[in-house]
């Protein structure tokens, strides 16, 4: 089968980019260096794929469709060289594909398990040098958000924490196959350096952002109640009666931390 008769697969949230306008702003934004190691997930149809190899010369891609690996590999064979890992990229261990050098991520990623995979990437994090990817908009827009914005929350604190995040243009519907029914865009993702990440205990950290988050209502003294006591937030620098979409990354992880060195939690995680 080619790719041109491939069927989209709705259970994979399947929207292949067909925008070449779309595409070589990506690969501009990207600019693939020699001796890079470039991943791309979800490499579809390709319209991504043989444009990069076609810049950068090699590509390793992770597919969970098995229908699309040999139409890929056969049409890649023209482009350059193309490694395909038939697995759901949830499983992939990054560190031990990147072999002790970093990876540079790329991805029109599945709507449908979107957050996952960039918190599965962030885990990496170590081993990955940046990463490109297109998302909702809508995403996009949490990814970035600051304090004080309607869309300002848990995804924004936990990759913030971990990533510069840049949103770098939007896309529109009509630039995929089948049209998606929303907005997408395009966001760049660069890891902190790993000892300007001034966490003392990251599970702990989750979950204060976690169940700050759970109840956008509540303010932090009863959000956060069952981890700490208006007295404890007070010392961490906190106001208790703030709400958590008016709290910034660096007073989450401040909290967390008085938490953290203090032992003040009051209960353990669940």
């Amino acid at each position: 089968m080619s790719l041109e008769h491939h069927r989209h697969k709705k259970q994979f949230g399947q929207h292949f980019l067909r925008d070449r306008s779309v595409v070589e702003r990506i690969v501009l934004a990207v600019a693939p260096e020699p001796g890079n190691h470039v991943v791309e997930i979800g490499p579809g149809a390709g319209a991504l794929t043989f444009p990069m190899l076609a810049r950068h010369g090699a590509l390793t891609a992770i597919e969970f469709d098995r229908d699309l690996v040999e139409p890929l590999a056969a049409a890649a064979r023209s482009h350059g060289q193309l490694e395909i890992i038939r697995a759901d990229v949830l499983t992939v261990d990054l560190t031990e594909l990147a072999g002790g050098g970093q990876l540079r991520m790329i991805g029109n990623l599945p709507y449908n398990i979107s957050s996952p995979i960039l918190f599965h990437c962030l885990a990496h994090a170590a081993c990955i040098r940046d990463m490109h990817f297109m998302l909702q908009k809508e995403v996009v827009d949490r990814m970035a958000a600051g304090p004080g914005s309607k869309v300002y929350g848990r995804l924004s604190v936990m990759l913030q924490a971990f990533a510069r995040v840049t949103p770098l243009f939007e896309v529109p519907p009509d630039a995929f196959d089948p049209p998606p029914k929303v907005d997408s865009a395009v966001v760049r993702l660069v890891p902190l350096p790993e000892e300007s990440i001034d966490i003392a205990d990251r599970r702990l950290f989750a979950r204060v952002v976690q169940d700050a988050f759970g109840q956008r209502r509540k303010t932090l003294r009863n959000a956060l109640g069952r981890l700490c006591d208006a007295t404890a937030i007070e010392a961490a620098g906190l106001v208790p009666g703030a709400r958590a979409e008016q709290v910034a990354v660096e007073d989450f992880i401040a909290l967390a931390n008085h938490l953290a060195n203090s032992g003040a939690v009051l209960a353990p995680s669940p």
